[in-house]
């Protein structure tokens, strides 16, 4: 507990004062392959669910919209955030602070984002969640984004390991997209398109 207090202080003196914590950057150019990896993935598949929602919107079921926000709009923000986090750690920085700073406001705001994606899929009443979709839909997310914000203190202290934090939270958010994306395109290919038509 004494090292995250520690760790908190110093990256807020660092924000205050303007020092440079880990003035050698080497553990960002260390992961740039990675970023860049996974930061391409992402943004591939953001195209491929535009293309794979467009082929599906033939015959959308009701209440689409209110389905999608709770399980197709959330995929695309997963892989948005892998993509602008992968950006932002491949960009030439000088300093870890503003990284670190950075990548804390987007956890801060994927946990809120995922909370109010929880409230969504509580309210809509077109689906009722299994297990599943709670763990790939709130769970995973949710602590993915808390470990992101939380890596921020970590940075001040071992650069290292804030990069060891980070790294697994885009490969997490990265793959539960990916499942997010294929659920709702078998939910939409095999339950949806096989529902007779009401006269």
């Amino acid at each position: 507990m004494d090292v995250i207090l520690k760790s908190m202080l110093a990256w807020l003196a660092g924000l205050q004062f303007g020092l440079e914590f880990g003035g050698d950057m080497t553990e960002l150019t260390d992961w740039n392959n990675f970023y860049v990896i996974v930061g391409s993935a992402a943004g591939a598949l953001i195209g491929l669910q535009f293309v794979v929602m467009t082929l599906i919107s033939e015959r959308p079921p009701p209440r689409a919209a209110e389905v999608s926000s709770a399980f197709s709009t959330p995929s695309v923000i997963h892989f948005a955030v892998v993509l602008l986090v992968s950006a932002i750690v491949s960009a030439p920085w000088r300093a870890i602070t503003t990284v670190s700073a950075i990548w804390g406001t987007i956890g801060v705001s994927g946990t809120v984002y995922t909370l109010i994606v929880a409230r969504r899929m509580r309210v809509q009443t077109v689906y009722k969640p299994v297990f599943e979709d709670w763990l790939f839909h709130v769970l995973l997310p949710l602590a993915g984004y808390i470990m992101l914000a939380a890596s921020t203190f970590v940075a001040a202290a071992q650069a290292r390991l804030a990069m060891f934090l980070v790294g697994p939270v885009t490969l997490l958010l990265l793959f539960v997209g990916i499942h997010n994306a294929w659920d709702a395109v078998t939910y939409h290919v095999l339950t949806v398109r096989n529902r007779k038509p009401k006269d």
